[in-house]
């Protein structure tokens, strides 16, 4: 049985997650979504919230699975019995960022495999970050997030006014 993890902070996630986790969950037994920290970024939702709202969004999919995890991501996929680890790319500067990461997943364990899976348009054009961007200045980004992520995303961006 393959385990393979989308490691990511989904904050919030977006219908290019949506569309990767889907398809990664077709070509493995197993998809832990984990919901990690990105420390260079300011969260505008829990993670708590963040498990729930893609909870929501993936409760159709029977073998995925979304947790919220601390530390590196490596010591996560050891603690779930993963070898896969799952990535998207929407353009080069990804596929460079990707590279590095995947070489230093590769030398913290060498159990671990990291698999690229190309967004498809028109998730490629988009981020978490541009989208909470247009957010705060008042545009719709129901295009782009599930609708109670939408929801949720417009209430926040009021509540820090």
């Amino acid at each position: 049985m393959t385990i393979a993890v989308f490691p990511g902070s989904f904050d919030p996630v977006t219908r290019g997650h949506l569309d990767l986790i889907e398809r990664a969950s077709r070509l493995f037994d197993e998809l832990i979504v984990a919901v990690m920290t990105n420390t260079s970024k300011q969260a505008l939702f829990s993670k708590t919230e963040k498990v729930q709202l893609i909870e929501a969004a993936v409760a159709e999919l029977p073998n995925v699975r979304v947790q919220a995890a601390t530390g590196l991501t490596v010591d996560f996929m050891a603690s779930q019995h993963a070898t896969v680890l799952v990535r998207g790319l929407r353009n080069e500067q990804d596929f460079g960022y990707e590279r590095d990461i995947a070489w230093m997943n590769q030398s913290l364990s060498a159990d671990i495999e990291t698999v690229c899976l190309l967004a498809r348009p028109p998730f490629a054009y988009f981020s978490s970050s541009l989208i909470k961007e247009v957010a705060k200045m008042g545009a719709d980004v129901s295009e782009y997030v599930p609708d109670e992520v939408a929801q949720q995303l417009t209430q926040r961006l009021k509540e820090r006014d």
